[in-house]
């Protein structure tokens, strides 16, 4: 059974930075593509950053590059997501997920993901 489990958010201050773990039961993550994505309130979920396992493959959403960062670590089964320079519109839930298929390629619609965290809740405040 797929689990993937968000961990570390809070809330925050504007300018602020948070760092979103999101760990998976065994080694599920092998050579599958992991993304984040948010859903602020009242709205869409929307793609936020994708990374392929090995770790040469990113993809980050326009309105946060610059400001978050992927990484991840193989010997945690564990994907991180830091970010800085927090701003009110980053309010939302964020989840990651673990694509359906093998992928050596970023992934950036949610629909090519198959197994989710439960979310974590992400606050700045201005």
């Amino acid at each position: 059974q797929v689990q993937l489990v968000e961990s570390g958010g809070g809330l925050v201050q504007a300018g602020g930075s948070l760092r979103l773990s999101c760990t998976a039961s065994g080694r599920i993550f092998q050579n599958y593509a992991v993304g984040w994505f948010r859903q602020p309130p009242g709205m869409q979920r929307e793609f936020v950053a994708t990374i392929t396992w090995s770790g040469d493959n990113l993809a980050y959403a326009d309105y946060v590059k610059g400001r978050f960062t992927l990484s991840r670590d193989v010997t945690k089964n564990t994907v991180y997501l830091e970010m800085s320079s927090l701003e009110p519109r980053d309010t939302a839930i964020y989840y990651c997920a673990r694509s359906l298929y093998s992928s050596t390629a970023p992934l950036t619609g949610s629909i090519e993901y198959g197994y989710w965290g439960q979310g974590t809740q992400v606050t700045v405040s201005s």
